[in-house]
C-alpha cells in the first residue's frame, strides 16, 4: 500500500529570508492526521538566502539529519563543533539532553537548498552528539547507498532510532529497488527530478508512504536523487 504526500500539499510559509515547505506538522503548520510517519517526525525542505540563516537555538530528545542539496551552511553548536556543511553533505545531532546550534548561509550570493530531518530517538536523554558525512553523487549512483544507520554500518551517521536512511543518484531510465522486511515500512523523498514508484509518478518534493510492501521499485524519467527511510 501507497499513500502519496504531493509537494504542492505541503504546509508552506515565504518568511523572505526563508521559503520553507513542510511535509508533516511544524511550527504554525499543523494537521492532526499529520503529524509524522512511524519515528519520522519531520521532512522541511528549507531554502535560505544569502546571508542568513537560524540563529542560536535549543534542542531536545530529537535525533536531527540534515542534507544539503545546494549551497552551505556553517554549523556551530553548545558541543563545541563548527564546521561548514556542502553540497551533497549531511549532518546529524543527537540533541538528546539538550544542544543549542546554529546554521546559517555564510555565501553572500548563492541560496542554500537543504532538507531538515527529525526522527524520534530509541530513548530519551542521550548524551548530545555531531556527525558530518559527505557524499559525492557517484557514491549513490546504481543503489541505494546507506547514509545513516543505528550501527553506522558502511560509514555511514549513526542514530540513535532503528531506521535506516538511503541516498541514490539515478540516470533517466534507470532502475533501482529496496527490500522491506516484514512489519516495518518506508518513507520516499524525491529530492530532484521526476520518479516512478510502483506506478505512480511523483516529482520533486513528493513524498510516499509505504507499507505491506516486500519491495519498493523506483524508476527514473530523467535525472534524479531520491531519499529513503527503512522505518521499524
Amino acid at each position: 500500500m501507497m499513500r502519496l504526500r504531493k509537494a504542492a500539499e505541503r504546509g508552506h510559509f515565504d518568511h523572505g529570508w526563508l521559503d520553507t515547505y513542510h511535509s508533516f506538522s511544524f511550527g504554525d503548520y499543523y494537521d492532526p492526521d499529520l503529524m509524522g510517519f512511524r519515528s519520522l517526525r519531520v521532512i522541511n525542505e528549507d531554502r535560505v538566502e544569502p546571508g542568513r540563516g537560524f540563529g542560536m537555538h535549543g534542542h531536545r530528545d530529537m535525533e536531527i539529519v540534515t542534507y544539503i542539496l545546494e549551497g552551505s551552511l556553517e554549523h556551530k553548536d553548545s558541543l563545541g563543533n563548527g564546521s561548514i556543511v556542502r553540497r551533497g553533505d549531511l549532518q546529524r545531532m543527537t540533541a538528546g539532553t539538550g544542544v543549542r546550534h546554529s546554521e546559517f548561509n555564510p555565501s553572500t550570493t548563492e541560496w542554500v537548498h537543504l532538507y531538515q530531518i527529525w526522527l524520534l530517538p530509541q530513548r530519551k536523554g542521550l548524551e548530545p552528539s555531531y556527525q558530518q558525512l559527505a557524499v559525492t553523487d557517484n557514491l549513490t549512483r546504481g543503489g541505494f547507498r546507506l547514509v545513516a544507520s543505528p550501527d553506522g554500518a558502511e560509514g555511514s551517521l549513526t542514530i540513535r532510532q532503528d531506521a535506516r536512511l538511503y541516498l541514490s543518484a539515478l540516470s533517466a531510465g534507470e532502475t533501482v529497488s529496496h527490500k522491506i522486511e516484514p512489519g516495518r515500512a518506508g518513507w520516499l523523498q524525491v529530492l530532484r527530478g521526476n520518479l516512478n514508484i510502483d506506478g505512480h509518478n511523483l516529482a520533486a518534493g513528493d513524498g510516499a508512504a509505504v507499507e505491506d510492501e516486500k519491495v519498493v521499485t523506483v524508476r527514473a524519467a530523467d535525472d534524479a536523487e531520491v531519499l529513503l527511510f527503512d522505518l521499524a
